[in-house]
């Protein structure tokens, strides 16, 4: 979503909430939407929840709650699709399959892929839709069917990782998130090829806070989870998810 519209729609949905006292649904957003989200929705005191249909979903559906509400289902379902071991299927693969079923993106959440299976999270209005007509994944035919067995295939998961940084400056986060040097980091920043909730930057002195999504072309996407402890020696405990 562009992010006026992003936010014309966040207005509606807030609006909505309120005249009929009554949870109302979103997405599913990216990341960086969500970020964006989030911060102004923490703004403006209203109350949200996300989730994406399993805990660490990188793609997650907002649900805006009015005041007598504290949770409620997610209207998400979840389809697995089996195929045979001899195809390397990608996200790639099964996203645009999908879309060219003539859905929306945001209609489709995250897509775990593993040797012989992919689960797909999907707005429950589109998933028997999805069921009924999804018959190829490229050239591979393949099954679908609701539901999903544990473990999910783990391809698509965000990893919890911690790191120690000098500074929360852009360049030397970027350098630690990335494993390069400051010097390259500052090459990346200064040629756009670093954003920071879906907006280039390339201001090297910037300061990474919480919640923030950095980008890096080539190299992932990061989350920002804390940044608050310090060791001994002074340097900054950094604590982030890559995908």
């Amino acid at each position: 979503m562009e992010t006026d519209l992003l936010l014309a729609r966040l207005n509606d949905l807030t609006n909505a909430v309120y005249n009929s006292n009554t949870p109302k649904f979103m997405g599913f957003l990216s990341a960086e939407e969500s970020v964006l989200v989030s911060k102004r929705l923490k703004n403006q005191n209203v109350k949200f929840s996300m989730f994406g249909g399993f805990d660490g979903a990188l793609r997650v559906m907002l649900c805006c709650l009015p005041d007598w509400c504290d949770e409620t289902l997610y209207p998400i379902t979840a389809v697995t699709v089996t195929f045979p071991h001899t195809f390397e299927l990608t996200h790639r693969d099964f996203l645009g399959s999908v879309l060219s079923l003539g859905l929306k993106r945001e209609a489709v959440g995250d897509i775990l892929i593993e040797q012989g299976r992919a689960v797909l999270f999907l707005r429950r209005d589109i998933a028997k839709y999805v069921i009924e007509n999804l018959n190829k994944v490229g050239r591979c035919g393949i099954k679908i069917a609701e539901g999903f067995s544990l473990p999910l295939p783990q391809s698509a998961i965000m990893r919890e990782n911690s790191i120690t940084v000098a500074s929360l400056r852009l360049d030397c986060v970027v350098s630690a998130i990335s494993n390069c040097s400051r010097n390259t980091a500052t090459e990346f920043i200064e040629n756009s090829l670093v954003s920071v909730n879906s907006v280039i930057t390339q201001k090297c002195t910037k300061t990474v806070q919480k919640d923030d999504i950095i980008s890096i072309r080539h190299k992932g996407k990061f989350a920002i989870v804390s940044s608050e402890a310090l060791t001994k020696k002074g340097r900054i405990v950094l604590n982030y998810k890559s995908y």
